[in-house]
C-alpha cells in the first residue's frame, strides 16, 4: 500500500513538471509571437508622401490669321496700307516662353511677291541696323514691306521691339503707337525673335503683328497691278 501511493505520487509530480514546462513553452511561445505586434503597437505616428507630376504645356491659344491689309495704293502716285494679326499664347511653364518669325523663301530676293508673275518691286524693308529693328520708319525710293510687334503686357515684346522715343533695343519698356514711333523690322527667311515672356500665362498672353507696305510716288521699281503676298510663320519655344 505505502510502494503504491509512492509510485503514485511520482507519477502525479511527473505529470505536473511535464504539464507546467508545457504550459510555459506555450506562454514563451504566445510571447514570441505577440511581441512584433506588441512593439508595433508602440508607433503613435507615420509621415509619408504623396506625389504628382504635373507636365508641361506650352501652346498656341489663338493663332494668327491671314492678314488683308488696309488702304488704297497706286502704282504711280503711291500710298500707304497697313495689317494686324494677333495670337496668344498659354503656358504653365514657370520660365515663360519665346516666339519666332520667319518668312518663306520663295526663291527671289524679296519675301513679298506678285501673284500674277512673282514680280519682286515690294522689297524687303531697308532700315534694320545690323539686323535689328530701327526706330521710326525709314522712307525710301522703292516700295517697302515691313513689320512691327506689340504686346497686351510690353515687356512680353521682345526688347528689340521696344524704344525710348529715338532708339530700339535701349532696355525701354514698350514700343510705340504710331508708324513713327515704332520699331520695324525687315522681313527675313531667317528667324527672328519677337516675344520673350519670363514666366506663365495660365490664361494666354496676347501679341500683335502689324504689317506695313509703303509705296512712294513714282516707286523704281514701279509695283504692277496685281496683289502681292508674302507667307510668315510663327514658332514657340519654351524658356
Amino acid at each position: 500500500m505505502i510502494q503504491f501511493s509512492a509510485q503514485h505520487y511520482s507519477k502525479s509530480a511527473w505529470f505536473a513538471l511535464v504539464s507546467s514546462t508545457t504550459v510555459v513553452a506555450l506562454l514563451f511561445g504566445a510571447f514570441f509571437l505577440a511581441e512584433p505586434s506588441v512593439s508595433y503597437g508602440q508607433v503613435t505616428s507615420n509621415d509619408f508622401t504623396i506625389k504628382q507630376v504635373i507636365t508641361g504645356e506650352t501652346a498656341f491659344l489663338v493663332q494668327p490669321s491671314d492678314v488683308t491689309t488696309t488702304g488704297s495704293i497706286n502704282g504711280v502716285t503711291g500710298g500707304n496700307a497697313s495689317g494686324t494679326t494677333q495670337f496668344s499664347v498659354v503656358s504653365n511653364n514657370s520660365t515663360g516662353y519665346y516666339v519666332e518669325i520667319d518668312f518663306f523663301d520663295n526663291g527671289t530676293s524679296e519675301t513679298m511677291i506678285g501673284d500674277n508673275d512673282a514680280g519682286t518691286e515690294i522689297e524687303d524693308y531697308g532700315g534694320d541696323v545690323s539686323g535689328e529693328p530701327s526706330y521710326g520708319y525709314t522712307a525710301s525710293t522703292a516700295a517697302q514691306f515691313a513689320y512691327t510687334v506689340s504686346s497686351d503686357t510690353p515687356l512680353d515684346t521682345d526688347p528689340s521691339f521696344l524704344n525710348d522715343g529715338s532708339d530700339c533695343n535701349t532696355g525701354s519698356t514698350a514700343n510705340g503707337t504710331t508708324k513713327a514711333t515704332k520699331c520695324w523690322k525687315e522681313p527675313t527667311t531667317t528667324a527672328f525673335e519677337i516675344v520673350n515672356r519670363s514666366n506663365s500665362a495660365g490664361t494666354g498672353a496676347t501679341s500683335t503683328l502689324e504689317f506695313d507696305i509703303t509705296v512712294p510716288a513714282s516707286a523704281v521699281p514701279a509695283p504692277i497691278a496685281q496683289t502681292y503676298t508674302a507667307t510668315a510663320t510663327l514658332t514657340l519655344f519654351t524658356q
